[in-house]
């Protein structure tokens, strides 16, 4: 989905919520406050700045500073929630450098990716539960 799709389908579905997502390191999901953009719908040209001190394992307050960068192919309606609510997976990026943030496990999931690629084992890579 493009940014213009995420953006059509707000106004198509009326969306009142936009839910950001993204993982901690040991896998749990946190959300992003989005009460603005709810109002204004996604920004998916811009990342959302928010702290990293509250994550495990992940910043201290002194340097706890990121992005949340939503990723539009992500983008779903949420079935669970009473008001019409677009939930997105981000990423984090560091936010004077703009690289992927080392902790984020999208990130270390991608480098992983790439890794097993660069050495033609990615034809055998299986990842999730496995029930």
């Amino acid at each position: 989905m493009t940014p213009k799709e995420v953006l059509a389908l707000c106004r198509e579905k009326n969306v009142k919520a936009v839910d950001l997502r993204f993982m901690d390191f040991p896998g749990c999901a946190a959300l992003h406050d989005s009460g603005r953009q709810a109002r204004r719908g996604p920004s998916l040209r811009t990342a959302s700045g928010s702290t990293g001190s509250s994550i495990r394992g992940w910043q201290a307050i002194n340097e706890s500073d990121m992005l949340v960068v939503p990723q539009p192919e992500t983008a779903t309606m949420d079935p669970f929630c009473t008001i019409p609510t677009l939930s997105m997976i981000c990423n984090i990026q560091d936010p004077i450098t703009r690289e992927d943030y080392s902790r984020d496990p999208r990130n270390v999931a991608r480098k992983a990716a790439n890794y097993l690629k660069s050495t033609g084992h990615w034809r055998h890579l299986l990842h999730g539960s496995g029930d």
